[in-house]
């Protein structure tokens, strides 16, 4: 018998029910958007959709993943970045 016992789900990340916090707030979106527009079952069906299609397009792959691909595809100023160039810049010297 071991005497001691190593936890077997110490990197999960943290949940907020049954979703990531990520994964939360792809679905809070769109289902705070049916609320105010007082379309709570449209904005229930979005809010699964966004977030079937959120789980799809990251796969596995970590949050940062996604924040790449958002620096790359969004505008410029959209993250606010002071340190970082805007993602249309590609000639950076001379």
């Amino acid at each position: 018998m071991d005497q001691y016992s190593i936890p077997r789900h110490l990197d999960d990340p943290e949940l907020i029910g049954f979703w990531t916090f990520d994964e939360f707030v792809v679905m809070l979106v769109p289902f705070g958007w049916g609320i105010l527009s007082q379309h709570i079952v449209v904005g229930l069906l979005f809010s699964i959709g966004a977030w079937l299609g959120y789980r799809k397009l990251r796969a596995g792959r970590s949050m940062c993943w996604i924040l790449h691909l958002a620096y790359w595809h969004l505008p410029g100023g959209f993250f606010g970045l002071r340190s970082a160039p805007h993602s249309h810049i590609r000639v950076l010297a001379g």
